[in-house]
C-alpha cells in the first residue's frame, strides 16, 4: 500500500505541481489549501487512509506553517513533517518542532529524496 501524504499550500499551482510530482512517484497525495482545514481533518482522522507524512508551506493566510505544526504536535507528536519555504530565516521558528525544513526552490528529485528519507527514518524509529 502506498504512503499517503498530506500536502498543504495556499498556492493552488504550487500544490498541484507538487501533488503531480509525488503521485507520479507512487505516493497517495491529498492536497489542501487551508492549514485550518488540514488540522481539523487530521484531528478528527477524517481521511480514508491514515496520513503518513505532512508537507506544508510556511507563509499561508490564517495559520503560518510554524503555527500549524505547533498545533499539530499537540495530537500528532511524531508525524513526519516537511516544511518548504521561500524564507530561509523562517527555519528558526521550527527549531523545537521536529520538522525537516527546505528552502524553495526544491527540485522534484530533491523533494522525492527528502520524502523517501523521512518516511524510511520514521518507519525505522517506530519498529
Amino acid at each position: 500500500m502506498p504512503h499517503t501524504l498530506l500536502l498543504i499550500d495556499d498556492n493552488p499551482i504550487q500544490a498541484a505541481t507538487r501533488q503531480t510530482i509525488l503521485r507520479r512517484a507512487g505516493y497517495g497525495v491529498i492536497a489542501l489549501l487551508s492549514p485550518e482545514r488540514a488540522l481539523d481533518q487530521l484531528r478528527r482522522q477524517n481521511f480514508p487512509d491514515g496520513i503518513d507524512m505532512v508537507i506544508t508551506d510556511h507563509i499561508m493566510p490564517g495559520l503560518n506553517g510554524a503555527e500549524f505544526v505547533t498545533l499539530l504536535r499537540t495530537f500528532a507528536p511524531h508525524l513526519p513533517v516537511l516544511v518548504i519555504s521561500g524564507m530561509a530565516e523562517a527555519q528558526e521558528e521550527y527549531k523545537d518542532l521536529d520538522v525537516d525544513f527546505r528552502v524553495k526552490p526544491v527540485l522534484p528529485e530533491d523533494l522525492l529524496s527528502n520524502v523517501q528519507a523521512m518516511l524510511e527514518s520514521h518507519a525505522s524509529a517506530t519498529l
